[in-house]
């Protein structure tokens, strides 16, 4: 496919356009919504944020291979070179290492699932552009229907998800880690804890409007491809390609948000100097670092942040960025595979960490700690990483959100099991009625 027809609008930018985006899905069965939340973040670096929505509506191809994903991709952007949204499984590992998963994904996602929107949609400010082949006038029809008022009630929910494990086990399970760190097998784990519920109906809509009106995340996402909802209110970039650069940024260190800017402060303070926590982002970036050197140009790689304290609506996290300059030749799924899964949600070294995670993780991850994102059909490509997000299978009724945290030599079982807490409750509360 080439060719697309460019139209371009001029707007007045309001949060309903992202609202009736979203509630579109509900008659159509691929959807795919980025919302940045940008005016939310002052303090954001320039390359953190390019449009504050970016969207894909309605499907004209779909790809979902069942094995030789990567590859399945390129020749699906070679064949099409066109905007494609979808997602990377975390289960992409068994393909990329020589791993297996025994336990069951109650979700039933693909490895790897994407589709050719009939519609792109790139909202930056007040300027709309369209990029479609229908008519012009098909498109403002469209444009007419997203544009105009149309508040819903907003819903309240009663749903309560249940832990997979008790607090007693979590806590069992991170002395066992412990040791085999202690052990030399790794030297970092991130251990992830199930939230689920069977047999549940849910507006997924108007959930991830809700989440996402009380979170504000930057990489915020709601996708639909057919029976799969994926409610996302992600903080992190997993990669970004533009042209020959790449830049990661993973998140290591989590504090709460203070009920006033003294104890914002003090809490910042605190983050900032947490030897845990700075060790933990270190040697994510070191990993990074190591996985982008792949296919970098020598001497490219480069750490232009290490450790800074970024504010979120309901919490504080470290952040480092790291950018490389790849070479021409490297086709963007060898970028994508050499660098997956991302190195935040696994732990060092990877193939190690991975291995054990399969070992004592009481669920399949599938789509969680995978990422969400899109590709243009130059290769460019954008990818979070999929946390602080709730799976929902329309078809099975089954609904899951899973947490998890970095786990070293110095990690205290206790503060380990409160820091999942306080990364789920925003997830948790919006599934009850009031806000976040």
């Amino acid at each position: 496919m080439s060719g697309r027809n460019k139209y371009r609008y001029k707007i007045t930018y309001n949060k309903e356009i992202a609202s009736n985006l979203v509630r579109i899905s509900k008659s159509i069965d691929y959807a795919s919504i980025f919302i940045s939340n940008k005016d939310n973040y002052s303090n954001l670096p320039p390359q953190y944020i390019k449009y504050d929505i970016i969207a894909g509506i309605d499907k004209l191809e779909v790809l979902k291979p069942n094995n030789n994903s990567f590859n399945a991709l390129k020749k699906f952007h070679k064949k099409y070179t066109d905007w494609m949204f979808g997602y990377l499984s975390y289960d992409l590992k068994n393909e990329i290492e020589n791993l297996q998963t025994t336990k069951h994904d109650e979700i039933n996602s693909r490895k790897l699932y994407f589709f050719i929107p009939k519609y792109v949609l790139l909202l930056k400010g007040t300027s709309l552009t369209v990029l479609t082949f229908v008519s012009k006038k098909k498109t403002d029809l469209f444009i007419q229907s997203i544009l105009k008022d149309n508040k819903a009630e907003i819903e309240n929910f009663n749903i309560n998800l249940y832990q997979r494990e008790s607090k007693k086990d979590y806590i069992n399970k991170i002395h066992a880690i412990k040791e085999r760190i202690q052990m030399g097998d790794i030297y970092e784990m991130n251990y992830c804890l199930n939230f689920y519920c069977n047999n549940i109906s849910i507006n997924s809509q108007e959930l991830f409007l809700k989440l996402n009106r009380n979170t504000k995340t930057p990489f915020a996402s709601f996708f639909r491809l057919n029976e799969c909802n994926i409610i996302c209110a992600s903080p992190e970039r997993f990669i970004k390609k533009n042209k020959n650069t790449i830049i990661s940024q993973p998140i290591k260190g989590t504090i709460r948000r203070g009920g006033d800017i003294v104890e914002d402060k003090k809490l910042i303070n605190i983050l900032q100097n947490s030897e845990k926590d700075i060790t933990e982002n270190i040697m994510i970036v070191d990993l990074v670092r190591n996985d982008l050197s792949k296919y970098a140009i020598a001497a490219s790689v480069y750490v232009e942040e290490l450790c800074k304290v970024y504010t979120f609506d309901k919490i504080h996290q470290m952040i480092s960025t790291i950018s490389a300059k790849i070479p021409d030749k490297v086709h963007f799924t060898e970028i994508l595979k050499s660098t997956f899964p991302m190195g935040s949600m696994t732990g060092a070294p990877k193939l190690s960490a991975m291995q054990l995670i399969d070992k004592f993780e009481e669920s399949q991850r599938g789509i969680f700690s995978g990422s969400l994102g899109y590709i243009t059909p130059s290769g460019d490509f954008d990818f979070n990483v999929v946390i602080r997000t709730i799976l929902y299978n329309s078809e099975t009724k089954y609904i899951s959100s899973s947490v998890g945290g970095a786990i070293t030599a110095n990690s205290e079982p206790e503060k380990e099991y409160e820091e999942c807490l306080v990364k789920i409750n925003p997830i948790l509360n919006s599934l009850q009625n009031g806000s976040v």
